[in-house]
């Protein structure tokens, strides 16, 4: 069974293409973005599997 690790990143709306590109090179998969606490911002929420020790 996939265990998971997860993070949430606050986006900047100018620069949100980067920071998501930037993510998912380190092997995150974006699942959600929601508001975040002002118009200029954003919230992502990603997931990946956890490395097995």
């Amino acid at each position: 069974m996939t265990k998971w690790e997860y993070v949430t990143v606050p986006l900047l709306v100018h620069t949100t293409k980067q920071i998501l590109d930037t993510w998912g090179e380190d092997g995150w998969e974006l699942v959600q973005v929601v508001p975040g606490p002002n118009s200029e911002q954003l919230v992502a929420y990603f997931k990946r599997p956890r490395e097995q020790a």
